[in-house]
């Protein structure tokens, strides 16, 4: 969860940089697209490794899904990045709806990752003793 953290503050950094060369014309565009799209790739495969290995230890443990609050945390925080990740394919001058979706997306995220890092605080304590 921690790199999943440090990509989406990479995310907002690369995300601000991109904007600000946008209006300014910066030749440093293209590689800043570029970055961000590598990073933003390898975030959304995080938190989709990170929900198998959730679901495959849950159901190892308990043989069922839904202890916790997690789970739906766990959900929301992907389906958000998910919805980030289609939105950013989706930025193009005649879509000008899909910056505002996925810069309210990553909004959203910011509440969805802390969601689920609590919840998440909160399973890992029922295990330690």
């Amino acid at each position: 969860m921690g790199l999943s953290l440090v990509a989406y503050l990479l995310l907002a950094i690369t995300g601000f940089y991109i904007f600000q060369s946008r209006q300014h014309r910066h030749s440093a565009f293209r590689r800043l697209v570029e970055a961000h799209f590598l990073i933003g790739g390898a975030m959304l495969g995080m938190v989709l490794l990170l929900l198998a290995i959730g679901i495959a230890g849950t159901l190892g443990h308990y043989g069922t899904l839904g202890h916790s609050e997690h789970l739906a945390a766990g959900l929301t925080a992907v389906g958000l990045v998910s919805l980030s990740a289609w939105s950013a394919l989706q930025i193009s001058p005649q879509r000008p709806w899909a910056r505002a979706l996925h810069l309210s997306a990553n909004a959203a995220l910011f509440f969805g990752f802390a969601w689920v890092s609590w919840t998440g605080w909160l399973v890992v304590q029922k295990y330690l003793p």
